[in-house]
């Protein structure tokens, strides 16, 4: 029987991953609806804990007050990004005057994007719970302790990374970044509730696999994480074609895309093509029962929804929902696949 300290870790460990997934849906339907500058100013909305529901409700004069200080954090990220060595993104950032474009008020994206970062802060505290309840490991596994700190530290990041996104006005690299960046904090999460899991859990330690199963598992993954970095150049290629006042048919949208769509594809077939055969390579390795091969369905299921959202973007004009479909669809592969991936190469992550 697991005592009390750790099944509560493990329990709000549980509840930070689906949190986590969540906070991944409500990212996509942001950005599908265009709802990512529904609130000017971070961390508040329109300077209020509870944004307006009407243009009534505005505060006088916000346009000038949010550019204005828009402007003032973008030098600041521009002097930053210098320091780095990075000056010509600097000096973009200073000069693309598309950023200090205000959108006009919309009460409904306003609250879509409300929505999206009250489930972010409910995300926040809960992989703060986790850190503090991690400390039960601190004798007997470090590396749960540390990591669940370290997640801590790059949801803080993350935290700030997002109020760039709205500083820049949406600038396409950034959002990427927020959206990698997301995936290694599912990623630590996952990994954090592997190792506790498997302290107690004898069916969790099964050590007959084979260094090449395991190789196969850890390749299906880099297919997936590239595929997820690709995808996001294709959704910023899509983003600024349909900002275009020259592009208003969503039916040519893909057409206009280019070679990254093209490389998107391909890469899903051999995605696909390595995901069944690990599938068949499981199967014929672990009982039905076991967590591999459970695991391994669920993965197979996983990647056939993911190309019906694809044949949907492709063939019904990028219906909204379907872009944020993709989207959750591409994170949820990323953590069962490496979730079978710990659960195969558990030798090798003692």
């Amino acid at each position: 029987m697991l005592p009390p300290a750790e099944k509560r870790f493990l329990w709000v460990n549980k509840i930070t991953i689906i949190s986590l997934f969540v906070l991944i849906l409500a990212g996509g339907v942001v950005r599908s609806t265009g709802s990512g500058m529904g609130c000017p100013d971070w961390p508040k909305c329109f300077d209020r804990l509870v944004p307006p529901t009407a243009a009534s409700q505005l505060p006088e004069g916000y346009e000038e007050k949010y550019i204005a200080g828009r402007q003032k954090k973008n030098e600041r990220f521009a002097k930053m990004l210098e320091r780095f060595g990075n000056k010509e993104l600097a000096e973009r950032i200073r000069n693309d005057e598309s950023i200090l474009q205000h959108e006009p008020f919309n009460a409904a994206k306003t609250w879509t994007e409300y929505i999206n970062r009250l489930v972010g802060a409910i995300t926040g505290f809960l992989l703060l719970l986790c850190a503090i309840f991690s400390f039960t490991f601190f004798k007997t596994k470090k590396s749960i302790f540390i990591w669940s700190v370290i997640n801590v530290i790059a949801v803080g990041y993350q935290a700030w990374l997002g109020s760039i996104v709205v500083s820049t006005n949406l600038m396409p690299w950034i959002i990427t970044v927020h959206m990698l960046l997301a995936l290694v904090i599912v990623g630590i999460s996952i990994y954090t509730y592997f190792k506790a899991r498997s302290l107690r859990d004898k069916d969790l330690l099964i050590n007959h696999t084979s260094g090449g199963i395991k190789v196969l598992a850890a390749f299906s993954l880099f297919l997936i994480i590239v595929q997820v970095a690709v995808g996001t150049g294709v959704r910023e290629e899509i983003d600024l074609i349909s900002a275009s006042s020259s592009m208003p048919d969503r039916s040519e949208w893909l057409e206009q895309v280019g070679q990254v769509l093209d490389v998107h594809r391909s890469l899903a077939v051999v995605s696909a093509i390595v995901i069944v055969l690990l599938f068949f390579v499981v199967r014929s390795r672990f009982a039905p029962s076991s967590y591999q091969s459970k695991f391994t369905n669920l993965l197979l299921l996983l990647m056939v929804l993911q190309f019906v959202t694809a044949a949907l973007l492709a063939y019904v004009d990028i219906p909204p929902f379907a872009q944020t479909a993709h989207l959750v669809l591409a994170s949820l592969l990323f953590g069962n696949q490496y979730y079978l991936m710990l659960l195969l190469g558990k030798v090798a992550w003692k």
